[in-house]
């Protein structure tokens, strides 16, 4: 049907072809500019005609799925998990409602980090006025208080937002794999203040305000005939722009602008800034950042721009997947010095969890996440208990110090949704 749909479409457009290949010079002019309106349609657009209304549900319920138990998201009629191909040849369409979806999700991990984790959503500029944009991130009760622990975490890059790794996970796995809730739980448990970064969350979007021309009729001295001739060419290219509009993209979305928020317009800005207002305000005496992905590339920005600041006041730092490049964010050797000594990247790698994984930079030591999936490295790998101690921070630095020359980070593990990290003593 849809093959047929198109072929009728066109088919004018091709008869008018065979009939002026055979004018003079004029006509081919018309040919190449039919030609070139044909190369500009593209008949997966064209057949978007054919889609459903762009028009989603805003709750999980009207979607018909809920997380059960397990923290599975599972359809409450079937109880199957979630179909990315609802509709079938419709991936656009398909892909909008997956989107619809994620934005849920992610409203859904904001309430869970207040209800279940009890943490405090703070508004950020801490200085905005009340119409500039503005973001959030989120703290524990004692995050600025604790005198010996904070734990920060730093997603990657994407639509991921505070409190998750990846919503890959969440849809077709479930919570604890793709949410950092069991981090934080467990942070929290082991007395650590906690405090989740929201690296993504940079602008807001607001719908373009639409353009008024003032008719040339209106403001030109132009003789009367000839801007009649004027308007008439430009409502008849604006009556073929609208025709081909209406295939091309016959659900339009709005248009959107986007207005930056300040001093927090990239997740590199994001970072320098909840240091500066919040990390270095904090009474802990031991900080530990956990950074996936591109989350990792903006801690080592932090630290080229926050260098003592961050040596400081950082004890260790678990990377998982990081991006980071030391050569091409120009990291000084001061600074690669410091991460061989402790930080510790858990890479993608087919290789068992923490074998030991070559690498070609002079940074820091990279062990296998075990899992050769990017998204997946953050996710707790099962470990038996005599491999993972328990934590061991409690002790003020300046101890560890005293009676050892190098505190290194050696390993991050996480059990089931559980981490625990601890440092060995050279």
């Amino acid at each position: 049907m849809s093959i047929c749909l198109s072929s009728l479409i066109l088919l004018p457009i091709w008869i008018s072809m065979a009939q002026i290949q055979q004018g003079g010079p004029d006509e081919k002019e018309k040919t190449t500019a039919l030609k070139d309106l044909l190369s500009r349609i593209d008949l997966d657009e064209l057949m978007k005609k054919d889609e459903p209304p762009l028009d989603f549900p805003d709750t999980l319920e009207g979607f018909e799925y809920a997380f059960n138990e397990k923290g599975q998201l599972r359809h409450i009629k079937t109880g199957e998990p979630f179909v990315f191909n609802y509709r079938e040849d419709l991936h656009r369409w398909n892909q909008k409602r997956y989107e619809a979806l994620g934005e849920i999700i992610t409203k859904y991990v904001y309430e869970l980090l207040e209800k279940d984790c009890n943490l405090k959503k703070i508004s950020i500029p801490v200085d905005a006025t009340e119409s500039e944009p503005k973001s959030f991130i989120f703290m524990s009760e004692d995050a600025l208080t604790n005198p010996q622990k904070l734990m920060v975490l730093i997603h990657g890059s994407g639509v991921v937002r505070a409190g998750q790794w990846a919503r890959r996970l969440i849809i077709n796995e479930d919570l604890d794999s793709g949410t950092q809730i069991p981090f934080i739980k467990r942070a929290m448990d082991e007395g650590y203040g906690v405090i989740v970064l929201n690296p993504n969350e940079n602008y807001i979007e607001v719908e373009k305000p639409k353009i008024h021309l003032q008719s040339s009729s209106d403001s030109s001295d132009e003789p009367a005939e000839k801007r009649e001739r004027k308007d008439k060419v430009s409502k008849e290219t604006k009556k073929r722009r609208d025709f081909y509009e209406k295939y091309r993209n016959p659900q339009r979305e709005k248009e959107m602008m986007q207005l930056y928020i300040r001093e927090n317009g990239s997740p590199e800005e994001h970072a320098i800034y909840v240091w500066d207002h919040f990390i270095a305000q904090s009474a802990a005496e031991n900080v530990f950042f956990v950074a996936h992905s591109y989350g990792g590339l903006a801690f080592v920005e932090l630290m080229i721009q926050r260098e003592a600041d961050v040596k400081s006041k950082v004890t260790a730092v678990a990377l998982t997947d990081s991006v980071h490049n030391v050569w091409h964010q120009e990291a000084g050797k001061t600074i690669r010095e410091w991460m061989r000594e402790n930080c510790c990247n858990w890479v993608s790698s087919s290789e068992p969890l923490d074998t030991s994984v070559e690498s070609m930079l002079p940074d820091c030591p990279r062990v296998s996440a075990g899992t050769d999936r990017h998204e997946l490295t953050s996710f707790p790998a099962f470990l038996t208990h005599e491999s993972c101690p328990s934590f061991s921070f409690s002790e003020p630095k300046q101890t560890f110090y005293s009676r050892h020359q190098t505190l290194t980070l050696s390993r991050f593990f996480v059990s089931w949704g559980f981490f625990c990290l601890f440092v060995c003593f050279n």
